[in-house]
């Protein structure tokens, strides 16, 4: 399969692969077996975050082409053969596609890099992910049993419990992880047995149409995974709130959640929503008191903070350290961050990529100068490089409090904001105030304070002196306004599936409650 949906321009153009579609390149569109066009002959550019050239032009959709979507999604489901084959095949098919992605892997990952801006390691890392998570979600359903039995209190009754697809899922996923975040819904989606329609970022579609491709290689039935590239108004608007979608799972910003949850709920379908964070990276003194603990909990508060300039739901962008060891842990700080190098992330020796938008540029600069006039210190950063892109450099604010909107509310931006605290009551008190709940470290040399803070944290997931891995076995998801269920580990599973009990009477007689 080829790359649905790309269109040269000169030097922004992605490299073509060796096998191609025999359709238009702007036919981005895939329902009920075959890719299309928009159904207005719409499209749209898409624009490389390096030097605002076109990358791609894809198919803009609409309302009508979701319907075509969901249409040929609940075909599949109700009359198809996904939903009832058998755990193993669908395991299989799994398996597979995480084989055609290693396949491709440098193919997708170049083609990641280019169009959300992110490192060309950062997209390899992302494929082999993706990798994982099909193969995490194919080991997981083989490995269940037939259902859970339930003692009725009586020989006569067989009683069980029993999970099965809950139908047709709308998939919404952001523009920072394109592939990874679609992999996250379409792996247990698929493993339960569901069809689904995913709508990708307006701004990042490009590796979802791949994905899509790799499915129908690994040879999934006609119907069952349908594509639909657009904005999110109309095309997310309306795979919502349509009355023939079951489940949607959205990743995204909280006002768009909010908006999802509510265009969700005329119909009362399952919802699951992963909305992001403003995620603490605590640092006691005690963990900076050798010269290799100092460099670790330096290194990875960048690491925490700028990854992806800072496009991450759960980027470290809270610093939270210890009074006492401020000024010198700031101090380094600022320093490297001032040495970060900018680029394209193909280019050797580059660390970190653009924004992935002039909009989402300008948002960065607005909380920046919002934090100067409220008395932040600029230790680092600031401003946007010379030359093309939408680059911006990774910024450093010091001195900050709760007072500030740079410090309440999710850039998405490089931009790292630092508090310091004297006790742990305070500590904990300062990671916890927010009205989000993804994810937070805590960094100590002391195990039992360790523990304690951690346990004492509302996220979702804490780290103790590491920051932003995951494990597809380990549920990911937050607390509060970042959002409602889980991803990943068996409870991303039970998101996508409904459950059943089946009581059979084995030796059924009346039951003469009606004298009559």
């Amino acid at each position: 399969m080829g790359q649905a949906g790309l269109h040269d321009r000169g030097q922004a153009a992605v490299r073509k692969p060796e096998v191609q579609r025999n359709v238009s390149e702007q036919q981005s569109i895939h329902t009920a077996g075959r890719w299309r066009p928009s159904s207005t002959g719409a499209t749209r550019e898409i624009l490389d975050p390096v030097d605002a050239t076109v990358l791609a032009v894809v198919a803009e959709g609409t309302a009508a082409d979701a319907d075509a979507a969901v249409g040929a999604a609940r075909a599949a489901f109700d009359g198809g053969e996904w939903p009832s084959t058998p755990v193993a095949e669908r395991a299989a098919l799994l398996r597979r596609t995480a084989d055609l992605l290693q396949r491709d892997r440098e193919r997708i990952a170049l083609l990641e890099s280019r169009d959300a801006g992110k490192t060309l390691e950062e997209g390899r890392v992302d494929v082999d992910c993706v990798s994982a998570a099909f193969r995490y979600f194919a080991d997981l359903v083989v490995g269940e049993g037939g259902g859970r039995v339930v003692d009725a209190g009586s020989p006569d009754i067989h009683s069980v419990v029993v999970h099965e697809p809950v139908g047709v899922c709308a998939l919404i996923t952001p523009w920072n992880y394109p592939l990874l975040q679609a992999s996250w819904k379409v792996a247990p989606a698929l493993a339960a047995g569901n069809t689904f329609v995913i709508k990708p970022s307006e701004l990042t579609p490009l590796t979802t149409v791949v994905l899509i491709e790799l499915l129908l290689e690994a040879g999934l039935p006609t119907g069952v995974a349908n594509i639909v590239t657009g904005a999110g108004d109309p095309v997310g608007a309306r795979l919502a709130a349509h009355p023939d979608v079951d489940l949607v799972s959205f990743t995204g910003g909280l006002t768009s959640g909010t908006k999802v949850a509510h265009a969700a709920a005329d119909t009362v379908k399952k919802v699951a929503l992963e909305l992001g964070g403003k995620n603490p990276n605590i640092v006691f003194a005690d963990a900076c008191a050798t010269p290799a603990g100092f460099d670790t909990a330096v290194d990875q508060a960048l690491n925490a903070a700028f990854i992806h300039s800072g496009q991450v739901c759960s980027a470290g962008s809270r610093l939270i350290v210890e009074e006492s060891v401020r000024d010198r842990f700031v101090t380094e700080l600022a320093r490297r961050a001032e040495k970060i190098r900018l680029g394209r992330g193909t280019d050797p020796g580059v660390e970190c990529g653009p924004l992935v938008s002039a909009a989402q540029r300008e948002r960065t600069e607005a909380y920046v100068a919002s934090a100067l006039a409220d008395g932040a210190v600029l230790r680092a950063g600031g401003e946007r490089p010379e030359g093309p892109g939408y680059f911006y450099r990774p910024t450093v604010l010091d001195r900050c409090d709760r007072r500030m909107r740079v410090v309440r509310e999710e850039v998405f931006g490089p931009v790292l904001t630092v508090e310091t605290f004297l006790t742990e009551d305070e500590a904990v008190a300062l990671g916890n105030d927010t009205e989000y709940g993804l994810a937070g470290a805590v960094w100590t040399a002391d195990h039992g304070r360790a523990r304690r803070v951690a346990g004492r944290l509302r996220h979702g997931t804490v780290w103790i002196n590491d920051f932003h891995p995951y494990l597809p076995q380990a549920e990911w998801g937050g607390f509060g306004k970042s959002g409602v269920g889980r991803e990943l580990g068996p409870s991303g599973l039970a998101e996508y599936r409904e459950t059943k009990h089946v009581y059979q009477n084995l030796a059924p007689r009346p039951v003469r409650w009606f004298a009559g």
